[in-house]
C-alpha cells in the first residue's frame, strides 16, 4: 500500500519490514496477527502453486521461507544449486528473497528445509495522482466491498459511536486519522513512553496501519467530530477518499510496542486490564478490542494469564478480536490469545489478486488450528492497503517497494485480517445492541465457506457483513470452560523474550520492571477491576512520569540501569523476532508488499 504524503508523527525508529516487494506478516516479536517479515513481497502471503517445469526459463523474483530460522543456510544452498541467487537473507524467514529460473520453482518448493516459495512481485510507486483503488485488489475500497461493509454503510451503519481499542505500537495522526475525536490516546506503557517526543506516536508503523484498516476516514469532520457521510451512502462507491471498514468508529490507542515493535506479554496484560477498567469512561465506549499480538503459549488457555485477561474483557462486554497467527500449516494450533475459545480468532484469506470471492483461498501463512480450536472466521489479509507513517521503521525498511500512491502501504498477515474483522464488529454493534457472543455468532453463521479449504484453516469461512446484519442478534451464550489465569507468565511467553542491551532476557515470573508476578493476585485484581490504581499496576507506577530513565535503574530484570536509548533495534535478538508475537505475517519482507 502506498502511503502518500507526510505522516508528521513518525519517529523514524526501526521496525520489522524491509522494503521489498513482499507483504509483511506481522507476527514476529509480537505474535500480532502479522509476521513482520522484512521487505519481501508476499513472503508470508499464501504460497502460490507453481506448475512443475524443467529447470531453466526466465529468472523470476521469489521469496523462499524456510521451516525454521535454522534453515537459512540450507535454503540458500537449495536456491544456488538450482541456478538461482539469494538477493536478501532473512533469518526470521529462515530464507529470504531470491531470483531463480522459473523452471526450478517446483523442485525448490520440495527441497529439504523449504516451507514455501512465493512470487515476489515488485510494486511500482504510484504517486502521480492517478491511483485507482478499484484496480488494486488489496485496496480498502475493494476489501470493504468484498466483505459487504459498503452495504452496511449504505444502510447507515458506519460504526458511529463505537470505540475500538487498539493495543499496538501507537497511532500517528496521518491523513485519514486526523479528525477531532477520531483517535483517542489511552495508555502508553511502551518503552518509547520514556520520551515525551514519541509518547503515543507510532514509530513502528504497525499500529497506524491497523487503525487505518479499522476506521480510517478521509471524510471525518474535524469540526463536528462526526462524519459528513454518516447515515447515507456517501461512503459506498467512494473511490477518491480513503475509507476504512468502520469509518465513523473511533480508535482508542493503547500503546505497548516501541518503534521496533518490542513488547513483553506483561505489558499486553496490563494494557488489556486498562481497557476493561476504562471501557465506559466518557467519550470512550470501548466495545471492540483488536489484538494482533500472540505468543506460542506453553500452557492451556484454561490457565494462561493472557487468555484470562481477554476473557475478562469479553465478559465485560468487549468483543475481543485476535489474530490466529502466521505459522501456516506448520502451526501446532493458534497463538495465544486466539487459542482461547471465547474470543474471535481470525485467519487470513487471499483474494488471489482478483475481485471475485469465488477463487479466494486461505493464505499460506495463516495458522491452522488443531482440529479442536480452529480459526473462527477468515478475512482478507494478503496485500492489504492501509495508511503509511512516513519515516517509521517499516517505512524505512519496506517503503521503497511497499508504498502506494505516496500515502498508503501494503502488508499481509493475520494482523490485517483481524483489523478487518474488528471493523466489521463495530458495524454490527452500530446496527444493534449485541453481546460479544452474539457478534461472534452473527459473523460465523453468515460466513462464506471457501471451497477445498479444511475447517482447521478457515473455521466458518470468510466474513460477510451484509449477511451478518440480517442474521439478527439471537443466540445462546458461549459455555466453554473459563480460564483461571493461574498459570505462569513464562509459559505464556512461549519462548518469546525481551532482551536488554546486555543480552539478558526477561524470563520467569516478573514483569518489565523486574517485579514479581503473582498470577492469582493479578487474576483477582483483573476480575475486581482494581488491577490499575492511579497509574499503578502490579505494585509499580507504569504510566505518566513514572516512565523516566531513572525508573529503570536497578529495577530492570538484568539489574542494569535503563534509559530510552537502551531499547535499540540491536537490543533485540533474532529469537525474539520469531514472528510468534506480532501476527501480521511478521512484518518482514514477506508481509509488506
Amino acid at each position: 500500500m502506498h502511503f502518500g504524503g507526510s505522516s508528521g508523527d513518525g519517529t523514524g525508529n526501526r521496525m520489522g519490514l524491509t522494503g521489498g516487494n513482499g507483504t509483511v506478516d506481522d507476527g514476529r516479536l509480537r505474535r500480532w496477527g502479522a509476521v513482520m517479515l522484512t521487505a519481501v513481497s508476499a513472503a508470508v502471503a499464501a504460497p502460490v502453486s507453481v506448475a512443475a517445469a524443467s529447470p531453466g526459463g526466465a529468472m523470476i523474483p521469489v521469496v523462499v521461507r524456510g521451516q525454521s530460522p535454522a534453515c537459512t543456510s540450507a535454503v540458500a544452498d537449495a536456491v544456488t544449486s538450482r541456478g538461482g541467487r539469494m538477493t536478501r537473507t532473512l533469518d526470521i524467514l529462515g530464507g529470504g528473497a531470491a531470483t531463480v529460473p522459473s523452471g526450478a520453482v517446483a523442485t525448490l518448493r520440495s527441497a529439504p528445509c523449504v516451507a514455501a516459495v512465493t512470487p515476489d512481485g515488485a510494486l511500482a510507486p504510484a504517486s502521480d495522482g492517478t491511483y485507482d483503488p478499484t484496480a488494486d485488489t488489496g485496496s480498502l475500497y475493494n476489501t470493504t466491498q468484498a466483505i459487504g461493509a459498503q452495504v452496511a454503510w449504505s444502510q447507515g451503519y458506519t460504526g458511529q459511536g463505537v470505540g475500538v481499542a487498539l493495543i499496538d505500537t501507537g497511532v500517528s495522526r496521518v491523513q485519514g486519522l486526523r479528525g477531532r475525536g477520531h483517535v483517542i490516546n489511552g495508555l502508553d506503557v511502551s518503552f518509547d513512553s520514556q520520551s515525551s517526543t514519541v509518547t503515543h506516536r507510532d514509530g513502528d508503523g504497525h499500529g497506524t496501519f491497523m487503525a487505518g484498516i479499522i476506521a480510517g476516514n478521509d471524510k471525518f469532520n474535524a469540526q463536528s467530530g462526526s462524519s459528513q457521510g454518516n447515515g447515507n451512502s456517501r461512503y459506498a462507491g467512494d473511490t477518491r477518499d480513503f475509507v476504512g471498514v468502520a469509518p465513523d468508529a473511533h480508535i482508542v490507542s493503547v500503546k505497548i510496542g516501541d518503534a521496533n515493535g518490542v513488547a513483553d506479554v506483561s505489558q499486553v496484560i496490563a494494557a488489556i486490564d486498562w481497557v476493561v477498567q476504562h471501557r465506559d469512561d466518557p467519550g470512550l465506549n470501548i466495545r471492540v478490542l483488536n489484538l494482533s499480538y500472540g505468543t506460542t503459549s506453553q500452557q492451556s488457555y484454561e490457565l494462561d494469564p493472557l487468555a484470562f485477561a481477554t476473557e475478562v474483557a469479553w465478559q465485560s462486554g468487549i468483543v475481543v478480536v485476535a489474530a490466529a497467527g502466521n505459522q501456516g500449516t506448520g502451526a501446532n494450533g493458534l497463538t495465544d490469545p486466539a487459542y482461547d475459545p471465547y474470543v474471535i480468532a481470525v485467519g487470513a484469506a487471499s483474494t488471489n489478486r482478483s475481485d471475485a470471492t469465488s477463487d479466494d483461498t486461505v493464505a499460506g501463512f495463516s495458522s491452522y488450528g488443531d482440529g479442536v480450536r480452529n480459526p473462527d472466521v477468515l478475512a482478507p489479509g494478503v496485500h492489504i492497503e492501509s495508511l503509511r507513517v512516513a519515516g517509521s521503521t517499516i517505512d524505512q525498511k519496506y517503503g521503497s517497494t511497499a508504498t502506494v500512491a505516496g500515502r498508503y502501504f501494503l502488508g499481509s498477515g493475520t494482523s490485517q485480517a483481524a483489523a478487518v474483522v474488528s471493523g466489521a464488529a463495530a458495524l454490527l454493534l452500530d446496527a444493534q445492541n449485541m453481546t460479544p457472543d452474539q457478534v461472534k455468532q452473527a459473523l460465523m453463521q453468515s460466513a462464506s465457506p471457501l471451497a477445498n479449504a479444511p475447517t482447521a484453516a478457515q473455521g466458518a469461512g470468510e466474513i460477510n457483513v451484509r449477511t451478518a446484519l440480517a442474521s439478527g442478534a439471537d443466540g445462546p451464550a458461549q459455555t466453554f470452560v473459563r480460564s483461571t489465569g493461574l498459570g505462569t507468565l513464562e509459559a505464556t511467553r512461549g519462548g518469546l523474550h525481551v532482551v536488554d542491551t546486555n543480552g539478558v532476557a526477561l524470563t520467569g515470573e516478573q514483569d518489565i520492571f523486574g517485579n514479581a508476578w503473582d498470577s492469582a493476585a493479578m487474576a483477582q485484581a483483573a476480575l475486581s477491576g482494581t488491577a490499575w490504581a492511579g497509574g499503578t499496576f502490579n505494585g509499580a507506577a507504569w504510566s505518566g512520569a513514572a516512565w523516566s530513565g531513572a525508573a529503570w535503574s536497578g529495577a530492570a530484570w538484568s539489574g542494569a540501569g535503563w534509559s530510552g536509548a537502551g531499547w535499540s533495534g540491536a537490543a533485540w535478538s533474532g529469537a525474539a523476532w520469531s514472528g510468534a508475537a506480532w501476527s501480521g505475517a511478521a512484518w518482514s519482507d514477506d508481509t509488506w508488499s
